[in-house]
């Protein structure tokens, strides 16, 4: 047999074994025999496909054989095991930044990645119409433009637009340029968003990826650099709620004791909560004060009551007498 149709051969094996088989669901030599012939035109032998498995072994693949009555091969441990592909899949329903058609193509792409068996338990598990989900397919072309900005230290032009009540686009600014350095890209609210520095400013800012339009990469280095020496995301994003801006401020909050997953959940689990009585514990987070953050605590109720500062508290009261001057 010439070399290339027994590479052929070989290539062909691995596809058929990683796509039809598990530990549920095994072929022996004949009936790998068999499907080498009657789909890829390629006779062979039991001989030959023991040879070829052994060879697909040592490459790295997770060959296993079952003897007994009824004997044969199967893949055991894969690159993602189904859990971790259902965890993917629910990942890219959820994610609103998604399109509905990009969603379900990798979705199908997300569904070679295990045996036919478990693609059909994900393909009957893939709910993704009527989700909340954007129109901008540019967003895949915007995340690749800004990795590569971020690699290449460039800055990056774009236009930035926002809905109306027509449900359209429309560009903020009159359509001007927006100017930034990207540092950043994170994930928050089910939304994607770019952390950069605006040079004119001179300030941290950040921009919802899919409202980014004619993204374009310069030729002009990223400034901020100081910036971000100290930036710690994980932390910028625990005290932004909702992506809205404010201004920085510890803000105490005295807690029922059922609100304790709350806070470690908005906060993380660094933050210390010291006991006030039986049914309360005083707590000390840093936050963007922003009306978002005043919407969280207005969500939590009664259980959860701003101390301090003094300045905080009026401007919540000023926050909650504006909403009521609405009823």
């Amino acid at each position: 047999m010439p070399p290339l149709t027994q590479n052929l051969r070989i290539l062909y094996l691995m596809d058929i074994m990683l796509q039809r088989t598990d530990d549920h669901h095994m072929l022996n030599a004949v009936q790998l025999c068999e499907i080498l012939e009657q789909e890829y035109s390629l006779p062979t032998d039991r001989r030959t496909i023991y040879s070829d498995l052994e060879i697909l072994e040592k490459y790295g693949l997770d060959v296993q054989q079952k003897r007994g009555k009824k004997p044969g091969y199967y893949i055991g441990a894969r690159d993602f095991e189904l859990p971790e592909l259902k965890l993917l899949v629910d990942a890219v329903q959820s994610s609103k930044f998604i399109t509905e058609n990009k969603s379900r193509e990798l979705i199908r792409k997300l569904e070679k990645l295990c045996c036919r068996t478990d693609a059909d338990i994900l393909a009957k598990q893939v709910f993704v119409v009527n989700r909340p989900k954007t129109e901008n397919e540019t967003i895949y072309y915007n995340v690749d433009k800004l990795h590569t900005a971020i690699f290449e230290n460039r800055e990056i032009a774009f236009q930035y637009a926002e809905w109306t009540m027509q449900k359209k686009i429309r560009l903020k600014k009159d359509g001007a340029m927006y100017v930034v350095s990207p540092w950043a890209l994170t994930w928050d609210d089910e939304n994607y968003y770019l952390v950069a520095y605006d040079a004119v400013a001179g300030i941290i800012k950040h921009y919802r990826v899919d409202k980014m339009l004619k993204m374009a990469v310069l030729e002009t280095e990223r400034k901020g650099k100081e910036a971000f020496e100290d930036f710690d995301l994980a932390d910028f994003a625990k005290k932004t709620f909702g992506m809205y801006g404010g201004a920085d401020a510890e803000v105490s909050l005295i807690c029922e004791q059922h609100l304790a997953g709350v806070i470690l959940d908005r906060f993380g689990h660094d933050v210390w909560m010291r006991p006030v009585d039986s049914e309360h514990f005083h707590v000390k987070v840093l936050v963007a004060v922003s009306s978002q953050f005043f919407g969280w605590v207005t969500g939590i109720g009664k259980g959860l009551e701003i101390e301090g500062p003094e300045n905080i508290r009026e401007q919540y009261k000023e926050y909650l007498q504006e909403l009521l001057t609405k009823y």
